[in-house]
């Protein structure tokens, strides 16, 4: 296991249980990085200075990337790790799933450092206003509702 968190602090973890079996809500997951970039448009990425800064290779494969974040870590059905870092920050995103009765539980985990004061800044900015935890609830409504739709599995 590559653990790139480490060394970066958590700063929050999200959780949604998913009405569809685990291969479907993986497929539905990959299938939302691959189409929405995690919301990173590429000239936000310019901007900011992340790494990487565009898209390459087939998420959830190792070392595929989408603007501000490459895959680091892919055990299909079960956790998929991007990592990236910008001007103010360095970042991990951790989704886990696990089999459920009622489907699956689905988990995103941000670990993340926010270096000096412009980090500080930026930190308030995305963590303290709440735009983080809105955002990455709605990320995951959203591959929810997408492994429940027909077509969803592969």
């Amino acid at each position: 296991m590559n653990d790139v968190t480490s060394g970066l602090p958590f700063v929050d973890e999200h959780r949604l249980r998913v009405a569809a079996p685990v291969p479907r809500t993986w497929d539905a997951l990959n299938d939302w990085i691959t189409r929405t970039h995690l919301g990173v448009d590429s000239r936000f990425a310019r901007l900011v200075g992340a790494e990487p800064r565009g898209v390459s290779g087939t998420v959830p494969q190792q070392g595929s990337t989408v603007p501000g974040f490459a895959v680091t870590e892919s055990v299909p059905g079960e956790r998929l790790v991007l990592a990236g870092r910008h001007r103010f920050s360095r970042y991990a995103f951790v989704f886990s799933l696990a089999g459920h009765p009622d489907g699956t539980l689905l988990s995103a985990r941000s670990h993340a450092v926010f270096p000096k004061i412009p980090g500080a800044l930026y930190r308030g900015l995305v963590i303290g206003s709440g735009a983080h935890r809105v955002l990455v609830r709605r990320m995951l409504r959203d591959i929810s509702r997408a492994s429940r739709e027909p077509g969803s599995a592969r």
